[in-house]
């Protein structure tokens, strides 16, 4: 038996890598690699084992298979779409806390934790999806005229 990988990190711009495994050079590793790509998953790794039964494939038939194989377990494989989250902690006057939740909730921030400090002042988590975070961020700020601090 032989077998092959291909591994893709972190969206277009991450880290890829794919293993022939002693298959002939570019005939196993690099046709994953592409199943991958040609799906269009990232962080993801995929590895197709190949158990001989004597049949000589030739490079242009081990690229079919192991190409191929890969795609056919990618489709059928459950996808899950990871969204990058941002989390920040703020504290503000209480008077400022319907600005801190309007704005959280514009955004698609998800509050937690809400308890008050010595000062008598609102602490809350807030997480909200990474694309969001600075627009959200700068909502508070202005939203509580600055009266805000982010722990």
């Amino acid at each position: 038996s032989s077998g092959a990988t291909g591994s893709s990190e972190g969206g277009g711009s991450g880290t890829e890598r794919c293993s022939d495994d002693g298959e002939p050079t570019g005939t196993a590793g690099v046709p994953i690699l592409g199943a991958i790509k040609g799906e269009g998953l990232s962080d993801v790794v995929c590895a197709v084992v190949r158990y001989s039964g004597g049949i000589k494939l030739g490079a242009g038939g081990l690229i079919r298979a192991y190409g191929g194989t890969g795609r056919l377990v990618l489709r059928s494989a459950p996808v899950e779409v990871h969204v990058p989250k941002r989390t920040m902690r703020i504290a503000t006057r209480t008077a400022n806390s319907g600005a801190v939740y309007a704005a959280s909730a514009k955004f698609g921030g998800v509050t937690s934790g809400e308890s008050y400090n010595d000062r008598g002042e609102l602490e809350v988590a807030i997480v909200c999806d990474e694309e969001n975070g600075d627009r959200l961020k700068e909502a508070l700020v202005d939203g509580t005229r600055g009266g805000i601090m982010f722990l």
